[in-house]
Parts: structure tokens; sequence; C-alpha cells
């Protein structure tokens, strides 16, 4: 089996730099993938999303190298219940009235920190919000930049916004419910389905995590004792999601202020304790203010302290400079650790 191969390159925001890694530690690390070129902003290369009416096919508005900032009726994106984001790297559909995001889809499009193998895939059928009953009503606001993509809409009581990027890894993508009330929106993340040429996407319980449960990792760790910080950070148990077809993809879900909702799910040969998530749905319940999107590539197998608590104003931090260690994952993934059933009922 393969460990993190070039999925191990890392998106470096404008400002940063960050050395690739296998493993920065104080101690000897076995099975940690191997050193990794540093991603940079070639991922984006070219990248840059539009807003297409999918009844007329007419594009409402588009980004690129001329940033665009308006606000856009909702009459103009179409009488349907959703409209496409369209990038060279993503696409993805929005349904207006909730922000429901459908389809979201790797392109396959040519980059050299491609992670699909130049394949289409599709890997998420939809991320849902229950807004229980409250509804956005007001225009669509849009920017666009480069690579670049945050959208906003709200209605009495409710806000929502989406922010993307258009890049072959380690792209952004997250959603940001907020209520009046202050109350958690509850959002169900559900797998694609798959097809002939992109087999169906899966979460499992990453077995070169589960190995390590408990150990502390990290370029400040003077053993795998600790001590615990910035950068030596204690392993728990990780559940990735990867596909059958290319060994480069791996993801996560990501949220900060969210937390998962256990299911009654257990990997295929059962694991003590489980982790309690399913195989092909994931549930969150986000705070007022709080995100919830995925990652991939090294971010999805990094040893990571988790977000801090940020609910207004959050910036992303992506500064640890190649000192936290990277597990990687096993591919093909052993039928084993893959999580099942793929969906359960759900609780209140």
């Amino acid at each position: 089996m393969n460990t993190l191969t070039r999925s191990g390159r890392r998106l470096v925001a404008a400002g940063t730099a960050v050395l690739s890694l296998a493993a920065v530690t104080g101690v000897a690390v076995t099975g940690v993938a191997a050193t990794a070129t540093a991603a940079s902003a070639d991922g984006c290369a070219g990248g840059g999303f539009s807003l297409v009416n999918l009844t007329s096919g007419v594009t409402v508005a588009a980004g690129g190298t001329t940033p665009v900032a308006r606000s856009i009726g909702v009459d103009e994106l179409g009488p349907g219940d959703r409209f496409g984001v369209r990038g060279r790297y993503v696409s993805f559909d929005v349904r207006p009235s909730s922000f429901a995001v459908l389809e979201w889809t790797f392109t396959g499009a040519a980059n050299p920190l491609d992670i699909t193998g130049g394949v289409r895939t599709p890997v998420f059928e939809s991320k849902v919000p229950d807004h229980r009953g409250l509804t956005l009503t007001s225009a669509l606001t849009a920017d666009l930049a480069g690579a670049d993509l945050v959208i906003r809409r709200t209605g009495p009581g409710l806000s929502m916004k989406l922010q993307a990027k258009d890049c072959a890894q380690g792209g952004i993508f997250q959603m940001e419910p907020a209520r009046g009330d202050l109350t958690k929106t509850r959002v169900v993340h559900t797998l694609a389905a798959g097809s002939a040429t992109s087999p169906a996407p899966f979460y499992f319980d990453n077995p070169l995590f589960r190995e390590r449960v408990g150990q502390f990792l990290g370029s400040g760790c003077t053993s795998v004792a600790g001590p615990a910080g910035q950068f030596c950070v204690q392993v728990t148990p990780r559940v990735n999601i990867a596909g059958g077809r290319s060994a480069d993809f791996v993801a996560r879900d990501s949220a900060q202020v969210a937390t998962r909702v256990p299911q009654p799910c257990n990997t295929a040969v059962p694991v003590t304790p489980s982790v309690r998530h399913c195989g092909r749905q994931s549930v969150w319940d986000v705070a007022s203010g709080g995100r919830l999107g995925f990652v991939t590539g090294e971010d999805a197998v990094e040893v990571a302290n988790p977000p801090t608590t940020c609910v207004q104003d959050c910036q992303a931090q992506n500064q640890v400079k190649g000192r936290l260690a990277v597990l990687g994952f096993p591919f093909p993934v052993p039928a084993g650790s893959r999580l099942t059933p793929p969906t359960a009922p759900i609780t209140p």
C-alpha cells in the first residue's frame, strides 16, 4: 500500500511560507508520508468562478483577472431551484433559498497539483443546512477576484455566506450560517454516488492515525509523550474521505465552532472506540457564525491542533511552516477501515 504521495502538497496563502514535510518530529516516526513538495499558487493557475443561470446558460457574473463585486437579483440567476458556480477546477450548484450546495465536483482540469488523475471527480452530492423554516430572501452579494469567490444572502433572522477557491487541490470551501436567535444550524454532508469513470468517494477511519492514537507528534515534541504545544500535537482518530481511483485524492470535513453528531456506525472490521461515523454521510451542528467546509491533500492528513473558537471576522491561519507531522493514508484503503453503513437515521 502507498502512503500519501502528491496529495501531500499544500496550497500556500500569499505572504506565508510553508516548508515541505514528511514528519518534523523530535523522534523517529515510521509510516509517515515521504517528503512532499510544498505547493504554491500554481494549484489555482487560471482559476476563477462564474455564476451561471442554469435555465438560460447565461453567465451572470464572472471572476478572473478583474475583480467583480456586485448585488445580483435572484431572478437573474434563473427560475429554477439552483444556480451554477463554475470554475476551471471546481464546479457546484447552489440552492438560492437556503444556500444548500449540490454536486460539488473536481473537474479534473490539467494542473501539476491535480489529485484526480485528470478525471472529473464528484465529491459531495449535497451539503444541506436545515434552517428550520427560515428562508434567504435578499439579493445575492457576490465578490469574485482571481480564483476566489464569496457569496452572501440574508433573510429574516438568517444569513449565509459561502467561500470557495478554484484550485486543483488545497483550495478553500466553507459554509457559514448565522441566525438571529444565535442557535445552531444542522448541516448534513452526503458524498457523491460515483460514476462509471469515478468510483464513489467514502469516509474511512484512517489506520495510519488509528495506530498512533495517544502519541504526540510534531517538531515541538521531545518524544511521543510530548510535551503538548502548538507544534506537538496528540494523535486522535481521523476520519478521511478517499476514492477508489486516485492515490492522490484524500480529504476531510473541516469545522470551526461546530460539533459532529455521532451516528450508530463503525468500521467494516469494528474498532473500539468507534468514531461513530457513517460511510457516506456526516452530520454537524454549526454554531451561529461558525464554519463548515472541507480540506484536501496534506491538510487532510496532518496532525494539527483543533481550530480556534471564532464566530466573527475569522481569518484562516496557515503558518505552521511544515512543523506538524503528516501521517498520510494507505491506498487502496483497507476494506476493514471503511465506515459502514452508508447512512443511518439522524437523531434530533
